[in-house]
């Protein structure tokens, strides 16, 4: 079986179009050495290169859309035809097509003959039926009227038995495609395939030369249609999509008239026009003009024999004109400005841009907009106007005096715009501000007849801490001086307010002027508690509140039960904002007078530990350990015990850090060390010898050495000789 004979095997049987390609492009892979595909696989087609190999045509891509390039370009977009219809009743059977003649009644039976490339069937004992150019229908009559040999009275409505005629499988058809397409050549298709069909295998007409607009079909080198792809795209009229048969031609020539449709039309691009059509014609292929086209006329750009020219087409004559081959169409889009426009901004209820009247007024357009609002300032109004040649001009308003018919109405003009401002914007924004003891100091707007009492209520009240008996106003001088000073800028006033904001008779005595400043005390004695803790060996350990500004470390002590036995006076740690506090407890204790006694802050914690038994060794020792304390021990013998010193060991440096964090350094005098005796709890410390920087000199510093060396040396040898003589 060939390929073609395969695939119409394969659709008959429910195959879809998408199984056949895989098939087809698997036998390509199986045919080629490499396993790649050996020529390009193209949808429900198998292309036949001419006899004579052409060279393939380079498709460029025009920067002006070409109007119906695209419908042969879209990967989404097929012409396959579809082969699950019912049979069309005027379908020309030629060889390969298999038929289907159901009987069915009385009798029973299917036969399902192929067309022979002689073009007859063979039913059963009868002879050859020829069935070659002629439709479904021609065949059914012609075939049952054979059958009736083998069926009486078949298709009679007193026998019984019934006849009829399918199309099972379909033939393929060889149509050549020639001239101005994309990729000329043979190609095998579907029996049921139409034009459209053809020119999709084929890449459609070529976008540079091809005509959309005369595709010629040739059966037996007679003319039988010419197509117009534009009705498809315009008007999806398909009426000359004729079905294609063997050995057909399709002949795409060149061109005749194309033109470029640009600015504000709804799709720009390239129009093939024909010689009896109009630029009204080619309009309606771009779909007219946008909302925002200039339609009184349209600018050309046409091409002479030497040079280019420039036309104005008016809109009365686009009708007749007739398009050239060449010529470039521009429509351009409406100016931004309107031709009776004027506006109104500022104080008025509604405003914006209002249309321009014959005769229209200031007081109209205000009424047109729905009046003034209560804070419009009516003493002056801005009118801008632009005067003949577009310089801006200001015209001053007592728009007052004009309502009231004081002074003349002013006529508008287009492009007038009205200014109208409040009262508000025409003077500095008022606020006044209230800091202190509130709940929410900061800075507020003014109104008018706002008191002290309104001020605090926005500032959220008074805070816990308030005292609202000794409350201050700073007020700015603008006028009234009296009873200041000649340097005095700030009139102070001091009053006091009801501490719940009740109200009274005194409200009318403090109302608020524009920028005052109102102060807030805080009451004397008011203070957030201050808290302080003690740990340890005490009696009643825990936090403490600092009762008076005199509280001291033995206060703390004493209100915590004292001392117990175990504590260790010597260990005892205090620390304040997270740092040691070095004190010595035991001197305290026995006389609280003294200065390390220190007051209590907010945040102090003070550590009383048990009396320690260990001592560390630590830093430049052989084996840093922690060993158990000995009165009798010197400091030589704790380093003993951790291994004695290392090289690195900085030995004049070595000190004894106390368990209440105070620190005993070595003394050294004529070359005798001091070291300081540890104690219970101690630490002591052995530094390491800091690393010594290189003192490497410069090269010019080498030299200049040399020669200080070089003149002492001529200096002595000099006195020498002197000396000698």
């Amino acid at each position: 079986m060939t390929e073609a004979q395969m695939e119409a095997m394969a659709q008959s049987r429910g195959f879809t179009a998408a199984d056949v390609n895989r098939m087809r492009q698997r036998i390509n892979q199986l045919s080629s050495p490499s396993g790649k595909p050996a020529v390009p696989v193209e949808t429900n087609v198998v292309r036949e290169q001419p006899a004579t190999p052409t060279p393939p045509v380079a498709v460029t891509t025009s920067p002006v859309p070409i109007f119906g390039a695209s419908l042969f370009s879209n990967a989404h977009l097929s012409f396959e035809p579809n082969l699950r219809i019912p049979t069309p009743r005027n379908y020309v059977i030629g060889p390969d097509d298999e038929l289907i003649i159901d009987i069915y009644g009385n009798a029973q039976q299917t036969y399902r003959p192929k067309v022979s490339p002689e073009g007859s069937i063979r039913v059963e004992n009868l002879g050859p039926i020829y069935v070659n150019g002629l439709t479904i229908e021609q065949a059914e009559q012609r075939i049952v009227g054979r059958l009736r040999t083998l069926y009486r009275g078949l298709n009679s409505a007193a026998s019984g038995i019934q006849a009829q005629l399918t199309l099972g499988s379909v033939r393929s058809i060889k149509v050549t495609l020639l001239g101005q397409v994309v990729r000329p050549g043979t190609y095998t298709l579907s029996s049921l395939a139409t034009v459209f069909n053809a020119l999709y295998a084929a890449g459609g007409p070529s976008p540079e030369r091809g005509s959309f607009r005369d595709i010629r079909v040739y059966r037996g080198n007679r003319l039988i249609r010419t197509l117009d792809i534009y009705d498809f795209l315009l008007r999806a009229d398909q009426k000359n999509n004729i079905r294609l048969l063997d050995q057909d031609i399709i002949f795409v020539d060149h061109y005749n008239t194309r033109i470029e449709l640009a600015g504000e039309v709804k799709q720009p691009g390239l129009y093939e026009i024909r010689p009896d059509e109009t630029l009204k014609s080619a309009l309606t292929f771009a779909g007219n003009f946008t909302d925002r086209a200039y339609t009184a006329s349209i600018h050309l750009r046409r091409n002479t024999p030497t040079e280019q020219q420039l036309m104005t087409i008016n809109a009365a004559d686009i009708t007749q004109f007739v398009p050239q081959a060449g010529d470039r169409y521009v429509v351009g889009s409406i100016l931004e400005r309107i031709e009776n426009k004027v506006s109104v901004s500022g104080a008025v209820f509604r405003p914006g841009e209002y249309a321009l009247l014959k005769g229209m007024t200031i007081r109209q357009m205000i009424r047109k907009a729905e009046g003034l609002r209560e804070d419009a300032f009516l003493n002056r109004a801005t009118l801008r106007r632009l005067r003949e040649n577009l310089d801006p001009e200001i015209i001053s308003v007592d728009l007052g005096k004009l309502l009231r018919g004081e002074v003349a109405d002013i006529t508008l003009q287009r492009e007038d715009h009205l200014t109208i401002n409040t009262v508000s914007e025409l003077r500095q924004k008022r606020t006044v501000s209230i800091q202190g003891a509130v709940n929410k100091s900061g800075t507020f707007d003014f109104v008018d007849s706002m008191t002290v009492a309104n001020l605090i209520v926005l500032a959220e009240g008074f805070s816990d801490a308030a005292i609202s008996s000794r409350m201050e106003i700073a007020r700015r001088i603008k006028n009234d001086t009296s009873g200041l000073v000649s340097n005095q800028n700030v009139r102070l006033m001091t009053f006091a307010i009801d501490q719940h904001l009740r109200l009274n008779s005194m409200d009318a005595q403090l109302t608020l002027r524009p920028f005052d400043q109102v102060f807030v005390r805080t009451s004397p004695r008011y203070e957030a508690q201050k808290g302080v803790s003690i740990s340890g060996e005490v009696f009643y350990p825990g936090a403490y509140a600092v009762r008076t500004s005199t509280d001291r470390i033995t206060d703390l002590i004493n209100r915590a039960g004292g001392l117990k036995p175990e504590a260790y006076l010597l260990a005892a740690r205090f620390m304040r904002k997270g740092e040691a506090v070095s004190l010595d407890l035991q001197k305290i204790l026995s006389n609280p007078d003294v200065a390390g006694n220190l007051l209590l802050e907010d945040g102090d914690v003070l550590t009383l530990p048990r009396r320690p038994d260990i001592v560390r060794i630590r830093g430049e020792v052989l084996n840093p350990a922690t060993v158990e304390f000995d009165p009798a021990k010197s400091f030589r013998d704790y380093v003993d015990e951790a291994g004695g010193f290392t090289n690195k060991a900085l030995k004049r440096k070595v000190y004894v850090m106390s368990a209440n964090g105070k620190i005993k350094p070595t003394h050294s005098f004529l070359g005798i060390r001091s070291y300081p005796k540890p104690e219970r709890g101690a630490e002591i410390v052995v530094p390491v010898i800091p690393a010594k920087e290189p003192n490497r000199a410069s090269s010019t510093e080498r030299a200049a050495w040399l020669t200080v060396i070089a003149s002492g040396v001529a200096v002595i040898l000099t006195a020498l000789r002197l000396f000698t003589n």
